[in-house]
């Protein structure tokens, strides 16, 4: 693609949302034909840089946020009520954005792919009992710290007693522990039933929900009420049937994918930003990339060593702009780290 006219045309589509193709190419110089500039217009949404909206001649282009870089320290300076943020859910993302793009640059599948090939090659000189020591390392880390994002206080080291020794650390509160022991079945059951959510449905999703919040006083099944969200002006939808419908357009989305880093990213964020349920939603999205992943023969992540801010940063950032250059990062470093450090 000619970056000149690369640029013209995001300069264009940035001054005139929801123009055509026909528009935009009789505002460019005289210096390419139609076709040229429709199939730069094809790439650009491949790349995540536009969507389109409409069929055919109706199709209408727009900028797209999906991988702008943003720098969260700036971007949080301002308060809540003071960022740009998109408030309501975009029923446009799954169809018009997500359905088009390819989610990792080239040198993203080549890094990911060299860590996976690694982790086959680690994974297949460990005996079967190293192999399931190493797993349940992981499990815990994991439960742990996606306990900690939720704000559970437990230690790493108080959660590895809890889960290998049934001993509640003092000062905790009963719940606490409840979620951790909740996270490990969670676990377990994937483990043990590898292919359990292949293909990905919504009563799976609801399954691994329930496994999650089990004595926790959580309201099973889909939501029927509006639901906040601490930190964001952002609602979700709030109509069972639109959830269910998003659910199963997210599900369709991702079994459609062939890539398993791209079900497991797109099953992390976007049970995140639909909140199907009134709690509970990014523990089940987090165990649910991670049963996509096992189910691929793919290396589980344990986000140990995120930062629970950042995560929440990066989480937020896709509510309010549909961002996902944050938490993309925090999908690949994460990747990276439980390959080197677990197998």
């Amino acid at each position: 693609m000619d970056n000149d006219r690369i640029n013209n045309i995001l300069a264009f589509i940035k001054e005139n949302p929801e123009c055509s193709s026909r528009e935009i190419f009789e505002a460019l110089p005289l210096d390419a034909a139609y076709p040229t500039v429709k199939r730069d217009l094809a790439k650009l949404i491949a790349e995540g840089a536009i969507f389109s909206q409409g069929q055919g001649k109706a199709s209408k282009y727009l900028l797209s946020n999906l991988f702008l870089p943003v720098n969260l320290d700036e971007y949080f300076q301002n308060e809540v009520d003071g960022r740009n943020a998109q408030e309501r859910y975009n029923f446009s993302l799954i169809p018009n954005i997500l359905s088009n793009v390819t989610l990792f640059k080239r040198e993203e599948w080549i890094h990911l792919n060299n860590l996976q090939q690694q982790f086959i090659k680690n994974s297949s000189e460990l005996s079967e009992s190293a192999y399931r020591k190493e797993m349940e390392r992981l499990a815990i880390d994991l439960s742990w710290k996606s306990s900690q994002i939720e704000g559970n206080t437990y230690s790493l080291l108080e959660t590895e007693r809890l889960l290998k020794e049934k001993e509640t650390a003092s000062g905790k509160s009963k719940e606490e522990a409840v979620m951790l022991l909740n996270h490990k079945d969670a676990i377990d059951f994937i483990l043990e039933n590898q292919d359990y959510l292949v293909p990905l449905t919504v009563s799976k999703i609801e399954d691994i929900h329930s496994i999650l919040t089990k004595e926790l006083n959580v309201e099973r099944n889909i939501r029927t009420r509006r639901v906040g969200i601490t930190g964001t002006n952002y609602r979700p939808i709030d109509n069972e049937f639109q959830i269910r419908e998003e659910l199963r357009n997210m599900c369709e989305l991702v079994n459609a994918r062939e890539t398993v880093f791209e079900k497991a990213l797109l099953s992390l964020v976007l049970i995140s930003y639909i909140q199907p349920f009134n709690d509970g939603n990014k523990r089940t999205a987090r165990i649910v990339s991670n049963a996509v992943l096992i189910a691929g023969g793919y290396c589980p992540l344990s986000f140990r060593t995120v930062n629970s801010i950042d995560y929440k940063k990066a989480m937020l950032l896709f509510y309010e702009q549909n961002n996902l250059s944050e938490f993309k990062k925090i999908f690949i470093d994460q990747f990276e780290f439980a390959v080197n450090t677990y197998f």
